[in-house]
């Protein structure tokens, strides 16, 4: 949605449309492509709008690690499904006093009908996000016989209060990257177009629901009690993916973290519901389908992800998705 954002309370540009900016024409799907480039940031914003839901992916560079936000009233009253792909920030919002972190490859459902406020951003890192807007009374009448959870931030959104689906973010999952990448490539016709996007848009919905369902049901690890033990095994998770080519062994992972091996290996079980291992190789095999959909050779995507060999990979690709890579590639 449009915002204005400034590098101080003095001068402001609005970035991004308004909803009626991207009219909707008997249902079908408007786009837009926008780059901005001001003192502050650079970005890249892709918007998409069907009826009663605004899609807008960024990619940002901030130039500076504050921000301030203010509000804009050409902003119809909308639910926010937020994944946070890479980077890190955090907006406070000072309507509602409440303090707002999106770490890389977390995920929320959020209701904040104003900001007005700051924000900090990790000036070392592209910030890349992805953003499913549905209108107020489309997630009512979604969220009407769901979850238990969902009903809540229906009901508190339904009185205008503020409210996100739970303090604590979540990881993506895999499916989740995995429709977002759906939408964003998607060339069906433009009729077909509007439906696919509108049934993507409701599967996200109900992989965050379940995701935060599983999350409240399940009791947290034992060794898992502190924020700060929380933020160590999510740095164990990044620095994984960033050294996916020659990875840490555990004892190395646990001291670069500041965490002990036996809260490391208990806590990310818990937090990602994966050993570390087997999260790093979800990743990789994950990461090397998207490329080989994208036209990579097989052999160059082994190399890159850090296989000693081509048959090495074969083999593990085979045995998470059944398939070879040859056979991926048609």
């Amino acid at each position: 949605m449009g915002i204005n954002v400034g590098k101080d309370y003095g001068a402001w540009k609005k970035v991004g449309g308004s909803f009626d900016d991207l009219p909707v024409r008997d249902g079908l799907v408007t786009e837009k492509k926008e780059k901005y480039s001001f003192s502050f940031s650079d970005a890249e914003l892709v918007q998409i709008n069907i009826p009663g839901i605004y899609i807008v992916y960024g990619d940002i560079i901030f130039k500076q690690q504050q921000m301030y936000f203010r509000p804009t009233y050409d902003v119809p009253d909308m639910v926010k499904l937020r994944f946070t792909l890479s980077g890190n920030g955090k907006i406070f919002n000072r309507v509602n006093k409440q303090e707002y972190i999106f770490n890389s490859n977390q995920q929320n459902i959020i209701y904040m009908p104003e900001l007005d406020g700051t924000g900090e951003y990790d000036t070392g890192h592209s910030y890349r996000f992805f953003e499913v807007h549905f209108a107020k009374e489309k997630f009512l009448q979604l969220a009407e016989h769901s979850t238990k959870a969902l009903q809540v931030l229906a009901d508190y959104a339904d009185t205008g209060r503020y409210t996100q689906l739970a303090e604590q973010n979540l990881p993506i999952s895999w499916a989740m990257q995995h429709c977002i990448r759906n939408i964003l490539d998607c060339d069906y016709p433009e009729g077909l177009k509007s439906m696919f996007i509108e049934s993507k848009c409701i599967e996200l919905l109900v992989l965050q629901a379940e995701a935060f369902e599983r999350a409240i049901n399940q009791k947290q690890p034992a060794a898992l009690h502190s924020a700060y033990e929380r933020d160590c095994l999510y740095q164990a998770r990044d620095y994984l993916i960033a050294n996916i080519h020659q990875p840490p062994s555990v004892a190395e992972l646990a001291k670069l973290c500041g965490i002990n091996e036996f809260k490391l290996k208990q806590g990310f079980k818990g937090l990602f519901d994966n050993s570390i291992f087997g999260y790093l190789s979800d990743y990789r095999l994950n990461h090397a389908k998207e490329l080989l959909l994208d036209g990579l050779p097989i052999k160059s995507v082994a190399f890159m992800l850090g296989y000693s060999s081509v048959q090495h990979f074969s083999n593990a690709f085979r045995k998470k998705f059944s398939l070879t890579p040859g056979k991926l590639k048609g």
